[in-house]
């Protein structure tokens, strides 16, 4: 399961979105973030998804891929469409077995929630499938450059979370590689009931939290060996820039939330 966690990894191809400025699918995801919730019908739904859809096809991202990365959330999303079918009443009645009854807005609000936490998870995954943590880092200390009137340290909080999304990766593989040396030794991960469970993670745990700091020790020092102060007076080997691509993807957005709004039930 570990292996089929996408967010953070970077998947290099040619295609728009690999061209975007990065400061506009900042923007783009994080409107994205909230218009979603301004779908509940059926009309508006699908044009979520028609859109979701397209902005991965032009991402050039295989589909499997991104499936494999919904695969460690479908328990999730299963469990929580289960929870509002069984426990949602509101609308007719559809079908009744003693103490079990399941309504039409039970079964439709589940749906709805199901659709609803899939596309956050497809299209928060593009932000990073299509953006390198360095374009990350820059398009958040632009967009949040304004702050620094207030002498906030917009540099240093951007390349936090740059490392944070750069690093999960690196974070799975390790505690995969540290279960299957566990296992090998004879731990039990899967059988017992939750508390022998609990206590098999705890030589995991300790490992890992070694090898976390031992890793954030090591970056820290070669950055320090390389001469990094932070922001001020830094130069950047690359320079953002807005093109046309980037304003029809905004324009594209708007339109969305428009017709989000007016089609609402």
């Amino acid at each position: 399961m570990l292996q089929n966690v996408i967010i953070g990894q970077y998947y290099p191809a040619e295609s728009p979105l690999h061209k975007m400025d990065s400061r506009s699918k900042l923007i783009a995801a994080f409107v994205y973030l909230f218009i979603v919730f301004l779908a509940n019908n059926w009309l508006t739904y699908g044009i979520l998804t028609v859109f979701t859809v397209f902005t991965i096809t032009a991402s050039k991202v295989p589909m499997r891929f991104l499936y494999k990365g919904l695969k460690p959330i479908l328990i999730l999303v299963v469990f929580t469409m289960l929870l509002h079918i069984f426990l949602t009443k509101e609308g007719d009645l559809l079908y009744k077995a003693g103490w079990l009854e399941i309504y039409e807005g039970g079964v439709k609000q589940g749906i709805f929630i199901a659709m609803r936490l899939l596309l956050l998870v497809m299209m928060t995954s593009l932000l990073t499938l299509t953006t390198t943590p360095i374009d990350i880092t820059d398009g958040l200390e632009h967009l949040l450059g304004p702050l620094k009137k207030w002498k906030l340290p917009v540099h240093e909080f951007a390349l936090m979370m740059s490392i944070s999304l750069r690093f999960i990766p690196t974070l799975l593989q390790e505690t995969e590689k540290i279960m299957k040396a566990q296992m090998a030794r004879g731990a039990d991960f899967t059988t017992g009931s939750l508390k022998e469970r609990a206590k098999a993670f705890v030589p995991l745990l300790v490992p890992l939290f070694v090898s976390s700091f031992k890793r954030a020790e090591e970056l820290a020092l070669a950055m320090e060996a390389r001469g990094y102060r932070g922001g001020e007076g830094r130069t950047r080997l690359r320079a953002l820039e807005w093109n046309k691509r980037d304003s029809i993807a905004i324009v594209l957005l708007a339109l969305l939330t428009i017709f989000l709004i007016l089609l609402r039930s």
